[in-house]
């Protein structure tokens, strides 16, 4: 008759003292408790149990943290597959916090280990074990509710004082004898945001303005949209503490003051698109979609205004994603830009070689074109620039222009043929027609 093969059973002993008092002893109360887990041990020799060489002893640690050396190389031989089988001499051995228990029981799942009490018949290898551990992870699990609504309601009724109950700290706030108090050069940066969202109305454009300055966060990162966001509708800069969407008075010093938060918010609650269209409306961006930095990335239209003056830039978007050392030419004036880009192209359209690939390109669909027409029609572009609408002027550049590049020697112009010869055939055709009725 075959014998079936047993399988062996890797057996950890865990032994704690709370107290280093009489482990200097030549028999010691960790000893005591190895010795009965080893006997235990050895009465389940037919059941394939092997104790394993490694000795897992917390001398002077307590039970009500995790934070024991020995049981943290335990649970580590656990992760790592080296351990079947925990035995200790007691439940309160292992832990005296039934929260804790629980976080170890999650471990012991994860590894398949099974948990053995030698001295209150407690084994997880039984359905009785395993239904008193259920027992417990209940408790534990009724003990966590209580402490978890205790500390709620701790929390709420201590928001509702004003006080600071810990979390992010704001920027323009510092923490002191836990609670919240002005730091004043990031205060001043708060309040310069809330003023210029006033003057910009849109946070897209000013957070394209504040990167383009250089102004981080306090972890280091440029200012984005959402970041700005979050600041103009935080209450602590009004000297208020919110619980579950209700504001209670804060401790804490005001930042901003009531009136400012009210002209912002009052901006805020206007429909988004409503202000991104009165934003382009006033901000107009003639080389938007066509003007690049000399890395390669494109120049997004910003603004800014001082007092009653707009600024307008253009400000490459690696500088908005990386900061300002991420391109040698991170931003350019707008007004200096465009006027530079509007005189290249009205050199541009004098050229002969453009004014000849213009007439070839356009000849095939306007008939009688000829090269004195074109001419005509582009020359005749340069003096009605001036009178045009921005709409129009930024609808002409769109058409004629493919791509400008900015670099430190100077702007580099590609027209687009066809552009040029669509806005020939709509003059050619005009001139063609006077001549038919000449």
């Amino acid at each position: 008759m075959t014998k079936t093969a047993i399988r062996k059973l890797r057996c950890a002993v865990y032994t704690r003292k709370s107290t280093e008092e009489g482990l200097d002893m030549e028999f010691n109360s960790l000893d005591a408790q190895r010795e009965a887990c080893e006997a235990y041990i050895a009465s389940q020799k037919s059941e394939g149990w092997v104790e394993l060489a490694d000795r897992y002893d917390d001398g002077g640690f307590s039970g009500g943290t995790l934070e024991r050396p020995a049981l943290k190389r335990l649970l580590a031989d656990i992760e790592d597959g080296r351990v079947d089988v925990v035995v200790v001499y007691k439940i309160d051995r292992l832990s005296r916090s039934l929260m804790d228990f629980a976080k170890l029981v999650e471990v012991f799942d994860r590894g398949s280990v099974t948990f053995v009490s030698v001295t209150q018949s407690f084994n997880t290898t039984t359905s009785m074990g395993r239904l008193t551990l259920n027992i417990l992870l209940s408790f534990a699990q009724f003990e966590r509710e209580v402490i978890g609504e205790r500390i709620r309601d701790k929390f709420a009724a201590s928001r509702k004082k004003g006080m600071w109950m810990g979390g992010f700290v704001p920027l323009g706030y510092e923490v002191r004898h836990r609670k919240l108090v002005i730091n004043e050069g990031e205060a001043a940066t708060v309040h310069m945001i809330f003023e210029r969202f006033l003057e910009v109305g849109s946070a897209t454009a000013l957070a394209r303005t504040l990167a383009a300055e250089g102004i981080k966060t306090r972890r280091g990162r440029l200012i984005d949209k959402g970041f700005l966001y979050k600041l103009v509708n935080n209450r602590v800069y009004i000297g208020e503490a919110v619980h579950k969407g209700t504001a209670y008075p804060g401790e804490h010093a005001a930042i901003i003051s009531r009136t400012l938060w009210d002209k912002v918010h009052g901006i805020l609650r206007e429909s988004p698109r409503v202000r991104a269209g009165r934003t382009r409306a006033s901000t107009p961006a003639l080389l938007k979609g066509l003007i690049f930095g000399p890395t390669g990335c494109a120049m997004t239209p910003t603004h800014t205004r001082r007092g009653d003056k707009l600024y307008r830039y253009y400000v490459s978007q690696s500088v908005l994603k990386r900061g300002p050392e991420a391109c040698p030419v991170g931003r350019v004036p707008a007004a200096e830009i465009e006027t530079a880009v509007i005189d290249q192209l009205r050199g541009l359209l004098r050229a002969p070689e453009v004014i000849i690939g213009t007439w070839r390109s356009a000849r095939p669909e306007v008939d009688g074109l000829s090269e004195a027409d074109v001419r005509e029609a582009l020359e005749g572009l340069d003096p009605l620039w001036d009178e045009l609408f921005p709409a129009e002027q930024t609808r002409i550049i769109q058409l004629l222009v493919e791509r400008i590049d900015v670099g430190h020697d100077g702007v580099d112009i590609r027209l687009r043929v066809d552009g040029l010869a669509h806005l020939v055939r709509d003059l050619g055709g005009i001139a063609a027609s006077r001549r038919d009725a000449a």
